[in-house]
């Protein structure tokens, strides 16, 4: 039997907080198109001081449906984008929707092999990119090479006086300011300000309905190399929902958040482009996350919700005490994810904006939000806080998942709710070892429940790495070190940082008559892998610790690292 069934936590909810949500009744479709009458006149977003105002949106949204069916864009077809946060991004992801036809997200600083892994998956025949990495998705083998490739120019968002400033991140391959501005012409690659260039779509196009998928979303879950969580517009939907419903302060139409996540995570994803849209809220979008860019924006567009990591908070907040607060003083509420939440950083953050700062929890597959303190005095600090309405939750024995363990034990945290993922696109064998019976979502993660139902994260089933927000595969960055011609064993592992979050650190065993070199190696993984999973640290061992069956044990590898760091 389950003991939490009674949700003891139902009582620190926040005042006008529900204990469930209704049904969603809208696709995100429907969502956007509501917000756009609702809020037609009001500012939709802001880039670089540009605006966008909803009705704005809708028109644009429109187009670029239009301009994608005429490509052959239809119900159920994959479509990728790669871009990172602008205007275009927004337009394209909902433009995508409208069609009934999916979004893939892609981080547009993946390497071509790591994002040639995922297209080998999902099979996407339109792809939406940052023009900057064109080229790089023009270079797939045939076979998955998408048939059309549609190049955005995020400059065309900016205004003109600010376009000769951008400041984005670069791919490795180094493209040159000039690249940035100027529209690719070869290989057949298409302009976006041409495909959107047209009619708007007809409003007797089909639309798409609950059920149907809207994004694939590709995690490591909870073991494995990276795979496509299905996540349903119902699945969505739903979330932005219990979001709403969550903070029960915010304002329709008032609110200004800021877009420091990234849209292409699911965090930033649901945060910013259906929470933040379905609100009718101002979305001020940064490519990046730059303190410079963010303390200039609050000069005119202050914010007053901002969801990020604690790096993002610490990093905001100690800015502010040497340059003053009032840009950061009408942030009203965050809401802190991906990793632990150091109480420090809570106290600075909330001194200096004097708003709220709480811990969240979630996953890819539940789109991602599941459990957060509450937002008001109840909060419990060093905790990630209480289910979602409409969240129910178990602890089981992580050997036996159907064996529930008694209240105030350890145990696997499993979930259910409305949010909860659809399934792995194309894997149903890891599907079932994911979803058990009954709806149950296994999070891999190991907690601790407090007797009025407050969850403790105590440690990971799985071992991912969380690092900046993001997870790392300690296999995949293990296969590209095992790949250098010097190394015979390698074990890669999360090192925790003082300030929340993990920095990833390799042990290597080489080979007989192999010199050792770290920044050499470094460089060799930066070849293969983005930079947040290039290892910080890679130490040399003469041998790395196995079981009897010869599997590299990574808890020993971590533990050693840890201790060799605290002796040095």
């Amino acid at each position: 039997m389950n003991p939490y069934e009674q949700r003891p936590w139902l009582v620190h909810y926040a005042t006008g907080v529900p204990h469930e949500i209704e049904e969603p009744t809208q696709t995100l479709v429907d969502m956007i198109d509501d917000a756009v009458d609702r809020f037609g006149r009001r500012p939709a977003l802001e880039f670089f001081g540009a605006e966008t105002r909803y009705r704005e949106l809708g028109e644009q949204i429109a187009k670029a449906a239009e301009g994608l069916r005429r490509l052959g864009v239809g119900a159920g077809d994959r479509v990728a984008l790669v871009l990172p946060n602008c205007p275009q991004h927004v337009v394209a992801f909902y433009a995508v929707l409208r069609l009934g036809a999916i979004v893939v997200e892609h981080n547009p600083l993946y390497t071509a092999r790591e994002l040639r892994h995922q297209f080998e998956d999902h099979g996407a025949t339109i792809a939406i990119v940052w023009n900057a990495v064109a080229d790089t998705v023009a270079d797939f083998p045939r076979d998955i090479r998408p048939a059309h490739i549609i190049a955005v120019d995020l400059s065309r968002a900016l205004p003109f006086a600010k376009r000769v400033a951008l400041r984005l991140p670069i791919p490795r391959a180094r493209a040159s300011r000039a690249e940035l501005t100027t529209k690719p012409t070869a290989r057949g690659i298409l302009e976006w300000d041409k495909v959107v260039d047209t009619r708007p779509i007809s409003k007797r196009h089909p639309r798409p309905v609950l059920g149907d998928t809207a994004l694939l979303q590709y995690t490591t879950g909870t073991t494995g190399s990276p795979k496509g969580a299905v996540l349903t517009h119902r699945n969505l939907r739903a979330n932005a929902m219990q979001g709403r419903a969550w903070v029960p302060g915010l304002r329709d139409g008032k609110e200004v958040f800021y877009g420091v996540l990234p849209l292409f995570h699911t965090y930033g994803m649901t945060l910013c482009l259906t929470f933040a849209m379905s609100l009718g809220a101002r979305l001020v979008l940064f490519p990046k996350f730059d303190v410079d860019l963010v303390f200039q924006a609050a000069k005119h567009s202050p914010p007053t919700f901002l969801p990020a990591v604690p790096p993002i908070y610490d990093q905001l907040a100690r800015t502010a005490e040497h340059r003053g607060t009032a840009p950061l003083r009408g942030i009203r509420y965050a809401i802190s994810g991906a990793m632990a939440l150091p109480p420090a950083t809570v106290d600075r953050w909330e001194t200096v904006t004097g708003g709220l700062l709480v811990e969240g929890y979630g996953m890819t597959e539940s789109s991602p939000v599941a459990i957060g303190n509450p937002m008001g005095p109840t909060r419990r600090p060093g905790t990630v806080g209480v289910p979602f309405p409409s969240t129910e939750i178990r602890v089981v024995d992580p050997e036996h998942p159907d064996e529930d363990r008694p209240a105030g034990e350890e145990g696997e945290l499993l979930l259910r709710g409305p949010q909860v993922f659809e399934g792995y696109w194309r894997r149903p064998s890891e599907t079932a070892e994911t979803l058990l019976p009954g709806g149950w979502l296994r999070t891999g993660d190991i907690v601790r429940v407090t007797d009025d139902g407050f969850v403790m994260i105590v440690d990971r089933v799985k071992e991912l790495i969380i690092t900046g927000g993001f997870n790392v595969s300690p296999s995949e960055v293990e296969g590209v070190l095992l790949s250098h011609p010097d190394v015979r064993g390698a074990a890669v592992v999360g090192l925790p940082r003082a300030a929340g979050g993990e920095d990833v650190a390799a042990a290597v065993e080489l080979r007989e008559g192999a010199v050792f070199d770290a920044g050499a190696m470094r460089d060799f993984c930066r070849e293969s892998l983005t930079p947040y999973k290039v290892p910080k640290r890679i130490v040399e061992v003469d041998e790395l610790p196995r079981s009897l069956i010869g599997k590299v044990l990574r808890r020993r590898v971590r533990d050693d690292l840890i201790a060799a760091r605290g002796a040095g």
